[in-house]
């Protein structure tokens, strides 16, 4: 017996990373997952190997900014496993610059990405959770970050949008309590992923939407962070969607409104 089975899920980004971890996780406690990615080779891996598993899982996938696609994605639940019971917005990614160099462009894509399609998936949700009410807590987690909690340099607009993540959560919670729905967020610190294992020296860029996002760290905010981490070392994906995990169980059920800073109490 899984802590989420018969639950539905849906988990936005959910090809890679973080994301990934968190679709597996849930469907090894027996949600049934809707993987998402902007790319459909790792949405599918991320699919097989939950049915690889003994889970069960779909894919949808396409950008999380396209219009359209928050009504597909709930729909895609539905018509799949007969209702939406999780709503993980974990699709996110940065463009850094500071302010003095950052364009209309870098500023309105971060936003868009992070803010509005989390806004616009929990919007496309809403009819669904007014007109089919259940007898237990629904939840929704939105992945915000410690740049939105406590800004960090070089990230204007990632860090305006991580805030309002929050101010989204907090929000919806106020709404969505008639529904029986909860609507929690995390805000990860320092987690390994492709956008951080390698250093700003690298000049690694990843192709994203078809930019070239140039990702890593500065070497010695880096090596910074790594030292001030009461544990001494950053967080893994594992680790980061077992918070998500958990705001997703029974046991969360009288949680609603928070944001639980994930990062090992470094700040």
């Amino acid at each position: 017996m899984g802590t989420l089975d018969g639950k539905v899920a849906v988990v936005s980004g959910s090809g890679r990373g973080i994301g990934r971890e968190i679709a597996l996780r849930l469907a090894s406690e027996g949600a049934s997952v809707v993987v998402n990615d902007l790319d459909e080779e790792p949405a599918q891996q991320t699919s097989a190997d939950i049915t690889a598993a003994g889970g069960t899982a779909v894919v949808c996938a396409g950008s999380v900014v396209e219009e359209g696609f928050a009504e597909r994605f709930v729909a895609t639940a539905v018509d799949s496993f007969g209702g939406l019971d999780i709503i993980v917005n974990n699709a996110g990614y940065t463009w850094d610059s500071v302010i003095q160099k950052m364009t209309d462009e870098q500023w309105d894509t971060i936003l868009d990405v992070n803010l509005k399609a989390p806004f616009r998936i929990l919007r496309a949700a809403q009819p669904y959770f007014k007109t089919h009410p259940v007898d237990h807590h629904r939840k929704v987690v939105n992945v915000s970050s410690t740049s939105g909690f406590y800004g960090n340099a070089g990230q204007a607009n990632y860090g305006a949008a991580k805030a309002g993540v929050i101010g989204l959560t907090k929000t919806m919670a106020k709404e969505w309590g008639r529904y029986k729905v909860n609507v929690n967020a995390v805000a990860f610190g320092f987690v390994l992923t492709r956008m951080t294992e390698v250093t700003a020296a690298d000049n690694t860029t990843l192709e994203i939407d078809g930019r070239a996002i140039r990702v890593g760290m500065n070497p010695d905010r880096a090596a910074m962070a790594a030292t001030t981490i009461p544990f001494g070392r950053p967080g893994t994906p594992r680790e980061a969607a077992g918070a998500v995990y958990l705001l997703c169980t029974p046991d969360a059920d009288y949680i609603n409104s928070q944001c639980i800073v994930v990062d090992a109490g470094r700040v």
